[in-house]
């Protein structure tokens, strides 16, 4: 089967070509990043208009990859929620578009679970029961994976999600947008001694996260430094650190309570080197695997939605006539995914993800 995948949810446009038994055949992938650079955060009139120039030029080169033409196509998945309306109507107007003109089903795909399954794409025989971080921008959960399809919260923030505290700190060191790079990197030149930054809810019992507390903590430790270059460098390091450290204890803490030995982390945050390595060290600590996708899987992209359509269309699931775009959705309230024995891309897919990716820099 071969399925286009198409992601619009907020500032990057991903396409996507997967294959179920192939793998992923193309993919790519156009930042916004340029467009609101000036603003310094997104606009979401600027995100959708933007969605709506890139995304048939980008179909047309995605499927040009892989040498392949629309007829070829079997099914087509799109990124339904949760995200900015605006532009989630773009891709769900599209897929819906393409699918009634070639007759062919089309699916409805959660963003997070996209991430969520995005290291299947390398790593094709993991298998449920595992816990999944997914961290970006927007979200900040601890999931239980029971089942495909079917998952659990068990922990989030009850207030800023890490990539947005990313961004806030970054814009207070004057870093430009958008921030988390720029302070991953601005932090590798800091002192992780110099300050003691909280680990925030980790002393009391729970999962849920919240960083709210350690942007205020920057603020006043800022103000009472004299903003020197390294000042900053060392407060990048002090709030990195921080934030890692919460993470890897709050995922210690549910691996322990849930007795599962695999732990995936995905989303953009996930392409933070600190925070791989300290999930790392803790997986190790608790004698469980961890799996993570290549940066170019952890932001948002088409071939996660292509995947994740894919396993929903071979389970025989897909859309009625309505255009469905979200704003907010549960994932807890997804289906399972019901697959029928051998379905499921086997291990030689993996192969083909390493084939022809190709990021569309903003012009």
């Amino acid at each position: 089967m071969y399925v286009l995948g198409i992601e619009t949810s907020c500032d990057e446009t991903g396409v996507a070509v997967y294959h179920s038994r192939h793998g992923l055949l193309s993919h790519r992938l156009y930042s916004q990043v340029a467009l609101h650079a000036p603003y310094g955060g997104i606009v979401p009139e600027l995100a959708s208009r933007d969605h709506v120039r890139k995304l048939l030029p980008l179909i047309r080169q995605t499927l040009a990859d892989a040498d392949l033409s629309l007829e070829t196509l079997d099914g087509v998945a799109y990124t339904a929620g949760p995200g900015l309306i605006g532009a989630l109507l773009v891709g769900a107007s599209t897929g819906h578009s393409l699918a009634w003109s070639l007759n062919i089903p089309v699916v409805a795909v959660h963003h997070m679970e996209g991430h969520l399954l995005a290291p299947l794409l390398e790593t094709p025989d993991l298998q449920p029961p595992f816990l999944a971080l997914l961290i970006s921008g927007g979200h900040t959960l601890l999931i239980e994976v029971r089942r495909l399809g079917e998952y659990r919260l068990l922990g989030e923030s009850i207030d800023d999600a890490v990539g947005e505290a990313f961004d806030k700190v970054a814009k207070m060191l004057d870093l430009g947008y958008p921030g988390g790079p720029a302070l991953e990197k601005l932090a590798r030149e800091g002192n992780p001694e110099r300050f003691a930054f909280p680990r925030p809810m980790c002393g009391r019992p729970g999962l849920d996260f919240s960083f709210s507390g350690l942007k205020t903590f920057t603020l006043h430790t800022l103000a009472a430094t004299s903003g020197t270059p390294q000042d900053k460098a060392d407060i990048a390091r002090g709030f990195q650190d921080a934030v890692a450290d919460t993470l890897a204890i709050k995922c210690r803490r549910a691996l322990r309570q849930t007795n599962i030995e695999r732990l995936v982390a995905a989303g953009g945050v996930c392409a933070n080197q600190a925070i791989r390595r300290r999930l790392a060290d803790v997986s190790g600590g608790e004698n469980a695997e961890l799996f993570l996708p290549r940066p170019e899987f952890c932001t948002d992209n088409g071939a996660m939605i292509a995947f994740a359509g894919c396993l929903r269309l071979l389970a025989g699931q897909q859309e009625g006539h309505s255009i469905v775009a979200r704003a907010r959705w549960n994932l807890e309230d997804l289906p399972p995914i019901a697959l029928q024995s051998g379905l499921l891309p086997h291990a030689g897919a993996a192969g083909c993800c390493s084939g022809d990716a190709r990021t569309t820099k903003p012009t």
